[in-house]
Parts: structure tokens; C-alpha cells; sequence
């Protein structure tokens, strides 16, 4: 049996946890790049959360292993739950990728994991957000806002569920490829706030409705930043994007190729002209997923009494 079969058998018998899926633990998991030379890419999926189809992160992080393998000479690693088994698969990466829940719920603040995390981005590791995980605890804000680039932070900055358009696409290394698109119902979080030197990738017009603070309404119909790269004062890099809470949207070809070359752009990637490839197959958003009550079917309005 090959040295990487080895590997991977390895880590699923370690990294198993009670409440994946017989197919979720099929998934290699924490498994070493078999060479240096790698790139290797640390993503880090939060567990279940909310309903069916939505906050997929396992799912989410194995479609993005895919889509990052597509691309030579990189190493994509899966880590469930929130935070590895083995904290030793963090060293040496190119890039760490945090798609999980949201502020106090964050996995890696817990203070010896924060410490072993700030060292990472301190040596100028490269570093992804996705979604939820952008709301940040006020007591580490701050902090986070130096290695992301911005932060989300209660009662300044606002979310909620809508259609998106991105029409004006700038240009930048991690936007080739990709073209204006629409995104149907999802959530986002925006009116954040930011570091100076950050860069906006996709910004639109949000609901009014959705200015649920003073902060916010202070900027009536001002297109609202949702992804964004940033480039730290140690060279390292640093991409996020609000979106990715419905899962289905990873169909869409833009949102998937926006978010590869985010991540490889971190880690330091030249982007292709034409982005990176991120070939898809729509039978795959039905993999990995969580398993997750469905909510309960709501109740018929009671007959109206005969008269």
C-alpha cells in the first residue's frame, strides 16, 4: 500500500468525530503533504450549524479541495470541526482557510490556539475568511482586523438575506476570470470595518431595509463591500468574502473561481489570466453535507367553522 494511502487511512481513524457522516468520514482528513515542494492549504470547516443547506462548511471545504487540486503543486488539507486533532498539520502552510460560525463560536479563540494561529500569521502565513466567520469578539477585533484586512463588529456593521448583483468587477489578481454575476438569496454581512490598504473586490447595492444601524444608515445607497483582499505589513496576504451561506451557490462560476484565486493568491499563487480552473460537477453540492433535522413543516391554517 502506498505511503499516502497509509496517510490518509491514518488521519480517518484519528480525526474521526462522533457526528460526521459515514460519508464525511470517508473524506481524507489532516493528511501531511507527502512532499515539501506542496503548497499545502489548511482548511478548517466549523461543525454543523443552522439548516439543511445552508452553513455547509464541511461540504463547502471539501468542494474547495477539489477545486484547489485543480491547480498544480498544491496541497489541500481538510480539518473538521472547527480546529485540527493534530495542531502540527497547521505548520508549514501556505495559506489558512476559516469557514466556520460566527464571533465567540470562533474555534481558534481559545487562548492556546490563538497563540499557535498568531504565530502562524505573524511569520505572514496567508489567511482566508468566508461568511460568518468575519464577525469577530470586540476584545480581539482589532487584532483580527491587522491579519484580515476588516472585520465585522455588532452594532456598526449589519447582515441579512438577499439577491446580489456584482456588476463592476475591478481588476486584481484574484478577480480573473471572473465576470459580473448574480447571486440568489443569500447571506451577507456588510458595512464592516476596515484597515487602511485594504482593497475592495465586490461590492453592491444592499436593501435599505437591511441599515439596521446608525452607522450604516449614515451611507443611504452606498454600494456595500463583500470581498476584499489585503496585504499585510509582513508580506503576507489575506482575502474574505461574506457570502457562501446558501450552499447551492457554489454553482455559480464566478463565486467559485473568486474564491479559489482568493485562496491561492494568499498562499502566494500567480493567478492565470484567465483565473484559476475550478471545473465543477452539479452531482457534488448533494456531498458531505451535515446532517441536519429538517425544520418542522408548518402547520395548516384551521378550517374556518361551517356556517
Amino acid at each position: 500500500m502506498k505511503t499516502t494511502t497509509l496517510l490518509a487511512l491514518l488521519a480517518l481513524t484519528l480525526c474521526a468525530r462522533a457526528d460526521l457522516t459515514e460519508e464525511q468520514q470517508r473524506v481524507p482528513r489532516e493528511v501531511e503533504s507527502p512532499d515539501p515542494k506542496l503548497a499545502k492549504i489548511v482548511l478548517i470547516a466549523g461543525g454543523p450549524s443552522n439548516s439543511p443547506g445552508a452553513h455547509e462548511y464541511f461540504a463547502g471545504c471539501a468542494l474547495m479541495m477539489d477545486w484547489l487540486k485543480q491547480t498544480p503543486g498544491v496541497w489541500p488539507v481538510l480539518v473538521a470541526d472547527g480546529w485540527p486533532k493534530n495542531e502540527a498539520i497547521l505548520d508549514g502552510a501556505k495559506t489558512i482557510v476559516v469557514y466556520e460560525d460566527t464571533a465567540e463560536k470562533l474555534s481558534f479563540l481559545e487562548p492556546s490556539r490563538w497563540a499557535h494561529l498568531k504565530r502562524l500569521i505573524d511569520a505572514g502565513t496567508g489567511f482566508v475568511m468566508l461568511h460568518q466567520s468575519a464577525d469577530v469578539p470586540a476584545e480581539r477585533a482589532d487584532e483580527i482586523k491587522s491579519w484580515l484586512g476588516a472585520v465585522w463588529q455588532k452594532g456598526i456593521s449589519c447582515r441579512g438575506h438577499w439577491d446580489q448583483d456584482f456588476n463592476d468587477i475591478p481588476s486584481h489578481p484574484i478577480t480573473r476570470g471572473v465576470t459580473a454575476f448574480h447571486v440568489p438569496l443569500d447571506g451577507w454581512l456588510f458595512n464592516l470595518q476596515f484597515a487602511p490598504g485594504a482593497i475592495p473586490l465586490l461590492a453592491g447595492v444592499v436593501p435599505e431595509k437591511s441599515r439596521t444601524t446608525e452607522d450604516a444608515k449614515a451611507h443611504p445607497g452606498r454600494p456595500e463591500v463583500m470581498a476584499w483582499a489585503y496585504e499585510r505589513a509582513n508580506g503576507g496576504r489575506s482575502f474574505a468574502f461574506t457570502g457562501c451561506h446558501i450552499h447551492k451557490n457554489w454553482e455559480l462560476e464566478s463565486e467559485r473561481r473568486l474564491v479559489t484565486n482568493g485562496i491561492l493568491w494568499t498562499a502566494k499563487f500567480e493567478i492565470p489570466e484567465a483565473g484559476a480552473p475550478v471545473t465543477f460537477n452539479p452531482a457534488s453540492l448533494a456531498a458531505n453535507l451535515d446532517n441536519k433535522p429538517a425544520p418542522p413543516a408548518k402547520k395548516a391554517p384551521a378550517a374556518a367553522p361551517a356556517q
